[in-house]
């Protein structure tokens, strides 16, 4: 991606988490580069990590700043911020920053929205009634029309150097996501990720490997019958609709190099077993892609990390990855276009 091209719109994420020291430390990594961003928050974040400021009011003039500081559009809100505290007296600056973020993106005059972790615990004390940024985008972005006819529907990746995992079901139970499993979740996931790797990664045949619930895949139905009743005709469904995809296949054996060399990515049944592998690999590299939106959004795999913030000793190495992956998308849904 060139400069010529809209910048990123990077969000605030929670004021008492590391979101200002790395979106810092990402700038000092990426200002000499070709990509650009610029972040809505509270200038006072930024300057208290010693990163120098440009404000700025409209996202075209991040471009021209980039190189020697901070572009800073300001989010409207009032943020008083204590390292390591996440206060619900904040979550309107937070949400603002997103609710912006999304309509910059939408508009196009933002290349996409990378985020900053959030403290879902505070923003739902103080009425926040999504569970996390995927639900959050999702609503914000439903009237905007999906590019090239591709499907609709929220979808979390865990995108890293060698491993590309999508969990059916996300941020519920175990007991709660075995009752919500479902065959048409399974193949609605699947061909939203399909076509994200095929507009976004530029993989122009996808492989999608679908893991097993139970172990073993159920063993025939001796350690369960999801595999058999749900799962495999969901992969016959998936394989009559032309997608190469294979499955159920058991999750300890799918994550070691040569299984990895015969598919793109995972569809896993269940939060940890595509979190957990995803997050050995590449816990500093990963990114969390939201698939499925008309925009392009990634965010760090990590969380506000309220016990190290102030200390300016967190890494940033998942938002720069964040950040290039999503100037990545952009130049290929560009050439695309």
């Amino acid at each position: 991606m060139t400069r010529e091209r809209q910048p990123l719109a990077l969000t605030m994420g929670e004021p008492g988490g590391v979101g200002a020291e790395i979106t810092a430390a990402a700038w000092k990594a990426l200002r000499s580069g070709d990509l650009a961003f610029f972040t809505i928050t509270d200038p006072d974040l930024i300057r208290a990590v010693e990163a120098p400021v440009e404000i700025i009011s409209d996202p075209s003039a991040a471009v021209s700043v980039f190189s020697n500081a901070v572009p800073v559009l300001p989010v409207k809100n009032v943020v008083s911020a204590d390292p390591g505290v996440a206060s619900p007296d904040n979550a309107p600056a937070v949400t603002e920053s997103i609710e912006r973020a999304v309509a910059f993106a939408v508009a196009g005059e933002a290349a996409g929205v990378v985020t900053n972790p959030i403290q879902k615990s505070s923003l739902n004390a103080a009425g926040f009634s999504f569970p996390g940024h995927t639900e959050f985008l999702e609503a914000l972005t439903t009237d905007a029309p999906m590019p090239g006819g591709r499907t609709r529907g929220a979808v979390m990746m865990l995108a890293g150097p060698q491993l590309k995992t999508v969990p059916a079901t996300v941020h519920v139970s175990v007991a709660d996501a075995v009752r919500e499993l479902r065959a048409d979740l399974i193949i609605r996931k699947s061909l939203i990720t399909a076509e994200a790797l095929r507009d976004d990664f530029g993989i122009e045949t996808p492989r999608i490997a679908i893991s097993a619930l139970n172990p073993h895949a159920g063993e025939q139905g001796a350690m369960g019958v999801e595999d058999a009743m749900i799962i495999a005709p969901a992969v016959t469904a998936l394989r009559e609709m032309g997608l190469d995809a294979r499955g159920p296949l058991p999750a300890d054996t799918m994550f070691h190099a040569e299984a990895r060399e015969k598919y793109d990515a995972a569809i896993c049944m269940l939060h940890d077993q595509a979190l957990i592998p995803a997050k050995t690999l590449a816990f500093h590299e990963a990114v969390n892609v939201t698939l499925g939106l008309p925009i392009i959004r990634t965010s760090p795999d990590h969380g506000a990390a309220l016990d190290i913030a102030g200390r300016n000793v967190a890494r940033a190495d998942s938002l720069i990855a964040a950040l290039r992956l999503a100037a990545s998308m952009a130049e290929r849904r560009g050439r695309r276009a």
